[in-house]
């Protein structure tokens, strides 16, 4: 089973891992397109405007801009699902996962990274700030990944089960070519979505601590918090919906 998962606004700053190059990434031999993007990013941080950089960042403090002006040839990186810090990332809390939920983790799971594309969670990269939806000047990423790296994923990912718990966003990302399985959360009748990030992280965790394989399994966990309440199945997704209790 495949796991697609969204990353997180905030970062974790530093990282003990070598800079960036092809071989940190999924896909090496794509790593030419990434630094398409990558090339831009780093100019328009470096000489960019204040109004560019806020559209750029999302951040308004210029003082803090400086933090994202490093070129990444010489910046240390860290594994993905470790750079990320936020709400689904607390509630999985990886750091103290024993090694062989992290191991599964690092393998299972892809991230949908606004600058850097799909990456597996255990992919090492550095400390960046690009804003959700945000154009690196007049570049769409998630329009260029979704061309030049959705038929590598879908070659990838193949006959594995596809469990999608991204933000819908991500979507503009990559779209699987292949029926997938989804999660929604609801609280007194009503979708939640703060708290939804929460049990995404709960229910990944989860799933590493138990070696999921397939969604049957995933379904078979009780999750504390969680009752199952009803499964909507078409030909493209199946949309598993869980009732906070």
């Amino acid at each position: 089973m495949i796991i697609l998962f969204a990353p997180s606004e905030g970062k974790r700053e530093g990282g003990t891992l070598a800079p960036l190059n092809p071989e940190s990434l999924l896909f090496p031999h794509l790593y030419s397109k990434r630094f398409e993007v990558i090339e831009q990013y780093e100019k328009l941080a470096q000489s960019g405007s204040d109004e560019q950089l806020y559209e750029l960042f999302g951040i308004k403090d210029t003082k803090a801009y400086e933090r994202y002006r490093n070129t990444f040839a010489y910046a240390p990186t860290m594994k993905a699902i470790e750079r990320y810090d936020g709400v689904a990332y607390d509630y999985l809390d990886y750091q103290n996962l024993s090694f062989e939920a992290q191991h599964y983790i690092d393998h299972s799971v892809i991230l949908f990274s606004n600058l850097f594309g799909p990456i597996c969670a255990g992919d090492s990269i550095p400390d960046y700030k690009l804003k959700q939806g945000s154009q690196i000047g007049s570049f769409a990423p998630e329009k260029y990944y979704k061309e030049h790296f959705s038929a590598h994923l879908d070659e990838m990912i193949g006959e594995e089960e596809i469990l999608d718990i991204r933000a819908g966003f991500y979507d503009k990302f990559y779209i699987p070519s292949k029926q997938t399985t989804t999660l929604k959360f609801l609280k007194e009748g009503k979708v939640v979505s703060h708290w939804a990030k929460a049990y995404r992280g709960t229910l990944l965790r989860e799933a590493a601590i138990h070696q999921v394989r397939s969604i049957q399994e995933l379904l078979a966990l009780n999750i504390e918090g969680l009752f199952l309440s009803e499964i909507v199945e078409t030909k493209k997704k199946k949309e598993v919906i869980y009732t906070i209790v």
